[in-house]
């Protein structure tokens, strides 16, 4: 049963904190699955501790000992969209066979496109409910017919970074031709460059990347912290009048996408530093923001750059967010729905999102529902600088990306009380 909580921060809004953050998530699900790919060859360090990590090893593990090929065995993903996408390609390069499913949501979630590109390749998948969606059935007997698969680089770049990973123990290997723009670049890079670091080599001519048969190598992947975790403390820096927070092992040079958040928030008034431990994070003068802002490399950050700016009275422009309608909720409804109850509107035209944030007003007291999506609970979090108490609907959602954000919020003076 979900449980509700009041966020509170009284006092001055004055803040200084050190945040270990947890191992990236994007990270750790692309470690895992290379790890497996490698039969052993590849080991991780600092793994997180998020709920679709956890969830994705332990299903790995349950695959390894997984004795009867002749015999479905099940997996249940239950929300996690990486560890599905993920594993759509990995199973059905895997020895037995394999009923996937997941939560009702997950069964809301389109994944036609990749199954598509899979069975172009020779794997045996079908559908078990509605076309095109989860569960799946994914048989032996991939034999590889073709080398060469097209998929439009616009929907999910979890497709493309499934389809890379498997690529190099594919007896054709692959050319992956990306169809159209192409959408969070940096996951795909992401993606590369980890298999670079377990020996894979590729090969990325304009629109397509190839990939050849060949062998991992013996290596340890040590994944960086979380820098979406680290984007919630952009934006409690943002709104607080002053503060100052420390964010250990974080890389100035990262491969992750959402690393972006310190040029974001530049005109939000947050400036980061590198530290010989890490980064920090420093309140300044907000400056005045004219252009759209595009997300369309990192859709991760958009809730918490929205709530941000609609809390700091910004009436900004965004695009990029067509993705955020097929993420754990629509994203984009979500945000219109829980941003009227501060009075700010966030309206769309033609993939244009915009702000109105003229009738701007804290109440003293607001719930806001999280919709089963752990970003809306930590994007509307720091709202409880302004709102006396915010009631967070369904708080342990956090679990799916980051566990420790409620203990977090409380080293940073937040009070945070089950309800």
């Amino acid at each position: 049963m979900s449980k509700n909580a009041i966020v509170s921060f009284k006092g001055i809004k004055d803040i200084n904190a050190e945040i270990a953050l947890t191992g990236s998530k994007s990270e750790s699900n692309r470690a895992l699955i290379i790890s497996a790919l490698s039969e052993g060859q590849v080991s991780i360090d600092n793994l997180s501790d998020a709920a679709d990590t956890v969830t994705l090893n332990n299903i790995l593990s349950q695959v390894k000992l997984h004795q009867d090929p002749d015999h479905y065995l099940t997996v249940d993903v239950g929300h996690a969209g990486t560890a599905m996408r993920f594993l759509t390609a990995y199973l059905s390069t895997a020895n037995g066979m394999f009923h996937l499913t997941g939560s009702g949501r997950m069964k809301e979630r389109p994944i036609k496109l990749l199954v598509e590109a899979l069975q172009q390749l020779g794997a045996a998948i079908q559908y078990t409910g509605q076309e095109g969606y989860p569960p799946l059935n994914i048989n032996n007997g991939f034999k590889q017919i073709n080398k060469v698969v097209k998929i439009q680089g616009d929907i999910s770049s979890q497709y493309l970074s499934a389809l890379l990973m498997i690529a190099p123990t594919l007896p054709l290997g692959l050319s992956l031709e990306i169809v159209g723009e192409l959408t969070s670049r940096p996951y795909l890079e992401m993606t590369l460059s980890m298999l670079k670091e377990a020996g894979i080599e590729h090969q990325w001519d304009n629109q397509t990347i190839h990939i050849e048969h060949q062998s991992f190598t013996s290596a340890n992947l040590t994944v960086e912290p979380d820098w979406s975790a680290a984007s919630y403390w952009y934006s409690i820096v943002a709104l607080a009048d002053q503060a100052n927070i420390s964010l250990p092992h974080l890389k100035e040079k990262s491969l992750q996408g959402d690393s972006k958040i310190n040029e974001i928030m530049i005109p939000f008034g947050v400036r980061t530093s590198i530290t010989p431990n890490g980064i920090a994070l420093k309140s300044g003068t907000s400056v005045n923001i004219t252009e759209t802002l595009n997300l369309k490399n990192c859709p991760d950050l958009a809730q918490t750059i929205i709530v941000c700016a609609a809390a700091k009275g910004l009436n900004l422009s965004f695009t990029g967010l067509e993705t955020l309608k097929i993420k754990e909720t629509n994203r984009v409804l979500a945000l219109q729905q829980e941003l009227a109850k501060i009075g700010v509107l966030l309206i769309e035209e033609n993939e244009v999102y915009t702000l109105n944030c003229d009738q701007l007003s804290f109440p003293k007291k607001a719930c806001f529902n999280t919709y089963d999506d752990h970003r809306m609970a930590m994007a509307f979090a720091p709202l409880s600088l302004f709102i006396d108490e915010v009631e967070m609907e369904d708080y342990q959602v956090v679990e799916k990306s980051y566990p420790d954000f409620w203990k977090d919020l409380e080293k940073a003076g937040f009070t945070v009380r089950e309800v």
